[in-house]
């Protein structure tokens, strides 16, 4: 195994870890995609601008859930993708969370990708199955998780994957909120996305004002277990 493997797969891990500290219940697997899809979806917006779900002030202009969601920003590397994401408390009471990220991604013509959530993101990386723990936030306190797929092709015959459009919800049956991926949701053709659990951010990590790609710290944050030799 070559340095320069070690050093990229070393990356995505200090950039996905980065994502959750920026930021910072079903436990099986699931088919198909749930959330609140009677909002229209806006238009795409350029990654370095705000989504309305990630403007400046995150307390600004709350929906009646109590909770905004927003990305934190996307990193790739040996076609593994990573996306944070930050729920944020904007209401005046206590939001619980105790779970996993229900996803739904949709096409150019805004129209659900049928795709396996792989909660925990097995069989895709290593170091985001851990289990879901009760969370509560406070107003003004923070939850993240992170989204991980692979842009992988391994049969010429299947036709790839590629959503151009994000939608988060808390858990099911919870109203959801339309995310900037920060670039297309290439899963090639493997047909699945995996999503970590909640997890409460470090009340001392500031917010970001908009979707920016993580900073790479020089050492991996001990949070965030190194992926294994099969990437």
């Amino acid at each position: 195994m070559t340095s320069r493997g070690t050093a990229v797969r070393r990356r995505i891990s200090v950039a996905v870890g980065t994502a959750l500290l920026l930021g910072a219940c079903a436990p099986a697997d699931h088919r198909g995609q749930a959330g609140d899809g009677t909002s229209p979806l806006p238009g795409r917006t350029a990654a370095s601008s705000p989504t309305p779900s990630a403007g400046t002030d995150p307390m600004a202009g709350c929906p009646k859930s109590g909770v905004r969601i927003r990305a934190t920003g996307s990193d790739a590397a040996m076609g593994l993708r990573a996306l944070g994401l930050e729920l944020v408390n904007c209401g005046d009471r206590p939001y619980q969370l105790n779970g996993y990220p229900v996803l739904r991604v949709l096409d150019e013509q805004r129209k659900p990708i049928i795709l396996r959530v792989v909660n925990g993101a097995k069989a895709i990386t290593s170091g985001f199955d851990q289990p879901p723990r009760p969370v509560t936030l406070e107003a003004g306190e923070r939850a993240t998780a992170v989204v991980l797929w692979r842009n992988l092709v391994t049969d010429s015959t299947v036709v790839a994957t590629n959503g151009e459009y994000l939608r988060v919800a808390p858990a099911a049956g919870q109203p959801a909120e339309d995310v900037d991926p920060d670039g297309p949701i290439d899963v090639g053709n493997t047909g699945r996305i995996g999503v970590s659990a909640w997890k409460k951010a470090d009340p001392s990590t500031p917010v970001p004002a908009q979707p920016a790609r993580p900073p790479a710290p020089s050492a991996v944050p001990s949070s965030v277990s190194p992926p294994d030799s099969r990437l």
